[in-house]
């Protein structure tokens, strides 16, 4: 079987119904707020996955047209799941539900919980106590989800997408979701459409490091774009730096060794023509420096957002995958009529941006616009302090 081409960075269609459509896990997120799991008389309640929330920022954030494919239970909690993605501005009409009657049928489970809605309770930490996630998603409809629960070509073809973007998370929830990822980044490259994806290894997802690797190695050859944090290469990918440099190196060494890596990483995939990390450096709970690369793997140059340095975050969670939405929405919208960067620095800014400020919000998903992004990337860049608007 001849594989199509791959679509990449570049080569973006300029037209579609949907902007951006993520096929991925989304879940009920349970916030202890400023107790720990354990103590909280309350919790505050977001929805939020590894793949959806790039979904949820290009659309609020940006004001782009995206949509998720993803699998929940019509009960009530589904469909709290379904209004919170409503009220970001994405389209449902793409989940498939599960309904509740036992009736038999294909999508069907019973009222007892059999088969539940994924809940995740995450504890962002303070200080020296560690952000905690405990998951909840063991017999999830999301882990169920197979080849041919899509009409990819009536999502594709006949309507048409952008992007398609998916991510490490959801791939190693099930038996069969990889092949589903597969099978939708073929079909997208079919119709034309840019496939990303984030590697996002979670070791409460897959404890087997060697598992994640052989179904990323088996995803890898249909993307076009490829995000991932600075281990998820090591954790994902099995690619090891080649320029040694200690765990607490800073960044402007980080990002030498990194670039390497991620010129070793195009060389063996060729189809890929964008490469995007985001840099953590983690002095605490809620302290953290934050930085981002881009490497344009078709002109062999690499773009490094500016360095923030020692900035207070509210929850770190979320903070990847804005990176990608920003980097994704900047090349969605393509330059500005005043831009003068080239449009991978400006897209990686903005990644950047995106993924700093959401940290500074609770929950896993944006609650900036795109005004407040700009206006931190021209600080981040001017160097300047953070004033109070009044």
């Amino acid at each position: 079987m001849i594989m199509t081409p791959v679509v990449r960075y570049n080569e973006i269609k300029p037209h579609g119904a949907l902007d951006l459509v993520s096929l991925g896990e989304v879940m009920l997120r349970l916030d202890p707020n400023d107790y720990t799991i354990e103590k909280a008389p309350v919790f505050r309640v977001f929805q939020g996955g590894g793949e959806t929330n790039v979904a949820c920022g290009l659309s609020y954030t940006f004001n782009l047209r995206t949509g998720v494919v993803t699998a929940l239970v019509d009960d009530p909690v589904g469909r709290n799941i379904r209004n919170q993605l409503k009220a970001a501005g994405v389209n449902t009409d793409n989940i498939r539900w599960w309904n509740t009657k036992n009736d038999g049928g294909k999508y069907s489970t019973d009222g007892k919980g059999t088969l539940h809605n994924g809940i995740n309770f995450t504890d962002a930490g303070r200080s020296v106590r560690p952000s905690e996630t405990t998951y909840y998603r063991a017999n999830t409809p999301a882990t169920k989800m197979r080849p041919e629960d899509v009409d990819w070509d009536k999502l594709f073809g006949k309507e048409g997408v952008r992007v398609f973007n998916t991510g490490g998370i959801f791939t190693l929830i099930g038996p069969e979701t990889a092949d589903l990822a597969i099978e939708g980044a073929q079909k997208a490259a079919e119709y034309g459409t840019l496939v990303a994806a984030d590697l996002n290894y979670r070791s409460k997802v897959q404890p087997d490091r060697k598992i994640a690797r052989a179904i990323n190695m088996r995803i890898a050859p249909h993307l076009g774009i490829l995000f991932g944090n600075d281990s998820d290469a090591v954790d994902a990918l099995g690619e090891e730096y080649k320029t040694k440099i200690g765990k607490n190196a800073p960044f402007g060494e980080w990002a030498g060794a990194y670039t390497e890596t991620m010129r070793r990483i195009a060389k063996d995939f060729p189809n890929l023509s964008l490469i995007g990390t985001q840099w953590r450096g983690a002095h605490g709970a809620d302290t953290i420096s934050w930085g981002g690369i881009l490497y344009d793997a078709i002109t062999d140059t690499a773009y490094v957002a500016p360095l923030r340095e020692n900035v207070t975050i509210l929850d770190r969670t979320g903070g990847g995958d804005s990176f990608a939405s920003g980097v994704l929405a900047k090349i969605l919208k393509g330059r500005g009529p005043d831009q003068k960067e080239p449009l991978l620095q400006e897209a990686v800014d903005w990644g950047a941006a995106h993924g700093i400020l959401v940290q500074g919000t609770p929950g896993d998903i944006t609650m900036i616009s795109q005004g407040v992004l700009e206006a931190e990337v021209k600080r981040a860049k001017g160097g300047g302090g953070v004033k109070a608007v009044r």
